[in-house]
């Protein structure tokens, strides 16, 4: 870990707050569409860990799916509750991945994200969930230990689609917010490290 990663006081825990009021608010529109709610909780997983450090990004990794079955009270997380930590360890797969091949490419460049070659990493880091969330959630979790006398049994596509596919795209749609605000703020947060 570098200097910046070991440094924690109030302005890493104020970041770390407002990033997880984001996503709380976020999840309030997630009856409304993934498409809302995903790319805004995967920006703020990469946010945490550009902005503070990987632990308190890991820290939203857990909290965020929990937060999400007590605010939405979603019913496949009542039907098949082992997808919460499922959820949970696609999330750290985005995360972690984005520690080890974008972190310093987008601290180094400040304003802007180094380009075309971090914009490629950031289509590995999306992948890279996806397929874990496609693995473990819809091959082998859904079909595995879904009901089969669940109404959300005749969804079994859909929800594949949503735990594998839609996961890979809302992580990409939270790169490009990533991208955006970072060529806000990056100036700032290169000057701290």
């Amino acid at each position: 870990m570098d200097a910046k990663e070991k440094k924690f006081g109030a302005k890493q825990i104020a970041y770390t707050a407002v990033l997880l009021a984001i996503c709380l608010i976020s999840q309030v529109f997630k009856n409304l569409s993934i498409f809302i709610t995903g790319p805004i909780i995967n920006t703020c997983l990469v946010m945490a860990l550009l902005t503070v450090n990987l632990p308190c990004a890991i820290v939203l990794c857990i909290i965020t799916p929990i937060t999400s079955f007590l605010i939405t009270g979603a019913p496949i997380m009542s039907a098949v509750p082992a997808i919460i930590p499922l959820i949970m360890a696609g999330n750290a797969v985005l995360v972690v991945s984005s520690w080890i091949l974008l972190k310093k490419d987008m601290i180094r460049a400040g304003r802007g994200a180094g380009g075309v070659i971090s914009y490629l990493k950031a289509l590995v880091c999306a992948a890279l969930k996806g397929v874990f969330m496609w693995l473990t959630i819809s091959k082998w979790l859904l079909p595995g230990f879904l009901p089969q006398q669940s109404p959300l049994f005749q969804k079994l596509p859909v929800l594949q689609t949503t735990f594998s596919l839609h996961q890979f795209i809302t992580a990409c749609i939270g790169f490009v917010y990533v991208f955006v605000i970072w060529a806000v703020i990056g100036k700032d947060f290169q000057a701290e490290a």
